[in-house]
């Protein structure tokens, strides 16, 4: 339940930093770091099927450890709060697995430093996400959510790019040092954020929470499909629209490289981020804002609109200018779904089960990312028929995607649920 306690504006940044961090890390290791290291151990030819391995499975993982991560968080009752303990232990967890990236000598073991990295950021993650329902006032949701993808996209624009510049020195200088300071910054901002979360956010410590037994863990991943089907429907259409999302993400810089055939493709990641970035930071507060006054659902259609325009832009992309026009329609999408979406989660997840609810939200977040990766081998396939054509089928299936998602937010009809 939303504290009854004044809630100020300092207190949206209090919520939202640790959120930030993290979304300095995974576009920092998806968009760039991953892939180049994958280019170091597996052939030219097969580079989008072993990142869609690896990332796949990675994100397989984070969606089973969320909801557990959650549903104790629920249930606990430490004196540091419910949330904050799951913070500070999965941060140095993050900590302690995040130099295996720069570590690894074989796709074998850069596939097991991920897949622990994942799984320890996703206990952090999981109660983070609580701090929503659980701190601010329900009017005020819509503004909360919109200053958490605010804070994220900051965080992305400003220090993916200095990532990207570390990666562009590492490739064409062949330095190691490069590659650790690219895995190195956002260790640090990580620890920052969190320490800052412990240190600043208020949590009332809860009494007579029950334990959660094993059954109870099992069930972490169940949802009352009857009593909770706006829920469900929420799910499919988070999933189809950031499997859009995430698909282009994720192989960027290998279109960037192979299609457009930019000489130095981490560097045009990186600006292509910073152009996202840009038009997500004009969008995000306008659409928590109007999803406030006029719901949800109106301001997600739109930006499943923008989102295929923006598709549709980057399939007539020939040059890197057209691929930023692409980049900022994508980025208003992105700024306009995200908030809004956000916001309709934190309306519609039960009381006293938000944490694992918000982490059941990761069915859709890391599912999504974790789905849009298995088109690797489809790219691979079919660019190995004809040149490129892998690309093409890849942009077709986005539209589809965003379609599908923006429709489904249809099937949303009631009002906010709460357990009685």
């Amino acid at each position: 339940m939303a504290s009854q306690k004044a809630f100020q504006p300092v207190d949206y940044l209090k919520i939202t930093i640790f959120g930030a961090a993290l979304s300095f890390l995974w576009p920092s290791l998806h968009t760039l770091i991953i892939p180049i290291r994958i280019l170091e151990f597996v052939p030219e030819a097969q580079k989008n099927t072993y990142l869609g391995i690896l990332t796949f499975t990675g994100l397989a993982l984070a969606v089973l450890v969320q909801p557990v991560a959650g549903a104790i968080s629920d249930r606990s009752s430490f004196s540091l709060g419910r949330r904050r303990p799951f913070i500070l232990v999965g941060t140095l967890l993050a900590l302690l697995f995040l130099p295996s990236i720069g570590l690894a000598n074989s796709f074998i073991s850069l596939f097991m430093g991920y897949c622990l990295l994942q799984c320890a950021c996703n206990i952090a993650q999981g109660p983070f996400q609580a701090f929503i329902p659980d701190l601010v006032p329900a009017h005020k949701k819509g503004i909360a959510s919109a200053v958490k993808n605010l804070a994220e996209i900051l965080a992305g624009v400003i220090f993916v790019r200095i990532v990207a510049y570390f990666l562009d020195m590492y490739t064409t200088q062949g330095e190691e040092s490069w590659m650790w300071l690219s895995i190195g910054f956002p260790a640090v901002v990580l620890l920052a954020a969190m320490v800052t979360t412990i240190i600043t956010v208020e949590e009332t410590p809860q009494t007579n929470t029950q334990s959660i037994s094993l059954k109870n863990r099992l069930n972490a991943y169940r949802i009352d499909v009857k009593k909770h089907k706006d829920f469900v429907w929420f799910l499919v259409s988070r999933l189809l629209i950031l499997m859009a999302l995430g698909t282009l993400q994720s192989f960027a810089l290998y279109y960037l490289r192979d299609v457009v055939q930019i000489e130095n493709p981490a560097g045009a990641a990186g600006n292509l981020v910073v152009a996202i970035g840009i038009c997500l930071l004009i969008a995000a507060y306008p659409a928590g804002y109007l999803s406030d006054k006029f719901g949800r659902k109106p301001i997600i259609f739109c930006a499943g609109f923008v989102g295929i325009i923006g598709i549709i832009t980057l399939f007539f992309a020939k040059d890197l200018t057209a691929i930023m026009v692409s980049g900022g329609l994508l980025g208003i999408s992105a700024g306009s779904f995200l908030p809004s979406n956000w916001a309709l989660a934190t309306d519609i997840v039960p009381q006293g089960e938000e944490a694992r609810y918000l982490g059941l939200t990761n069915i859709a977040t890391a599912g999504a990312g974790a789905l849009a990766r298995l088109i690797g081998p489809v790219i691979d396939f079919f660019n190995t028929r004809q040149t490129n054509l892998g690309y093409s089928i890849m942009l077709g299936i986005c539209v589809l995607y965003m379609v599908a998602g923006s429709a489904s937010v249809i099937m949303i009809r009631g009002k906010p649920v709460e357990n009685t």
